[in-house]
């Protein structure tokens, strides 16, 4: 049974709901992303009230009984794949009747806003997201599914993936639902030598830690959402594969000399366990740590 203990508490969203529904999974990475992984079955009316956080909601399985309350006729239209954007502030009612398996990405109001200023050069308040309810989006059904749903949200190494894609999925709201998806994006330079090499160094010196993009951004002076632009233009990778390949090049320079145990190694390079750590090596380098050993000599 997961056991709750994080900043995602705080959330009106995440609060209503942890009275009916079970919490698969939560965590927070960074200060600007929070997710809770939940499944529901309950005949209910919910109510959020005045949130003061952006919601994204993906239906991973069923939902085809809930239904919006707004006007005389609710709006049905839920099932899987589909989304809602929920704004801050805007007080919503939900009927539910039946099962759900829900996926939350909750967006503090204070890193919307920081985003938009580096996203436009704009006032914050003049730029609205407004409620969607039950729409497709690919992008974002895809980066849930695929990318942050099978991770191991407490492991270090996978924490700052999820960090990323959250990044990810607040551009995304920012260029293709908010009141300015007109405009273009600030173009701005990549990092300067003097900075990426700091920010390489800090990297190396804490590949064991639960790294997200707010610590990697904060030593460059930059927010996250721009820092991970301005990384993947000058290294041409986004921050999170660059933080996973270093951490598999320095578990394969310990693999390649004996004395340590592949827990060990796993430890010492920020994945959760043994297995966690054969995963991701196996997918990098298409052998596993054991085999990678004997064939290095190690």
């Amino acid at each position: 049974m997961f056991v709750p203990n994080g900043r995602y508490q705080n959330f009106e969203v995440y609060n209503q709901l942890i009275g009916d529904a079970d919490l698969l999974n939560a965590g927070d990475f960074g200060d600007s992303i929070s997710a809770a992984h939940w499944r529901r079955n309950a005949n209910i009316m919910t109510r959020y009230t005045d949130p003061g956080h952006h919601t994204i909601s993906l239906y991973i399985n069923g939902g085809t009984g809930i239904k919006r309350h707004i006007g005389p006729d609710p709006l049905s239209g839920g099932g899987p794949g589909r989304c809602c954007l929920m704004p801050a502030f805007l007080t919503s009612d939900w009927a539910v009747h039946g099962e759900v398996e829900l996926f939350h990405i909750y967006i503090p109001h204070a890193a919307w806003e920081r985003a938009v200023v580096e996203a436009f050069d704009i006032e914050p308040n003049a730029v609205e997201l407004p409620e969607k309810t039950f729409f497709l989006d690919p992008l974002i059904e895809q980066t849930i599914r695929h990318a942050m749903l099978p991770l191991d949200w407490n492991a270090p190494a996978d924490r700052m993936a999820m960090s990323n894609a959250g990044q990810m999925l607040m551009g995304h709201m920012l260029q293709s639902y908010s009141s300015k998806r007109d405009l273009e994006f600030r173009v701005r330079g990549g990092l300067s030598p003097r900075i990426k090499h700091r920010i390489f160094d800090f990297i190396e010196a804490n590949l064991d830690q639960a790294l997200s993009l707010e610590q990697i951004s904060a030593e460059a002076g930059l927010s996250p959402w721009h820092f991970a632009r301005m990384f993947r233009q000058s290294v041409g990778e986004a921050p999170h594969k660059y933080v996973l390949r270093r951490r598999i090049e320095a578990a394969k320079s310990m693999l390649r000399h004996p004395g340590q145990t592949v827990a060990d190694i796993a430890a010492a390079t920020g994945f959760s366990s043994q297995a966690h750590l054969t995963t991701r090596f196996s997918g990098f380098t298409g052998l596993t740590p054991a085999k990678f050993r004997m064939v290095s000599g190690g």
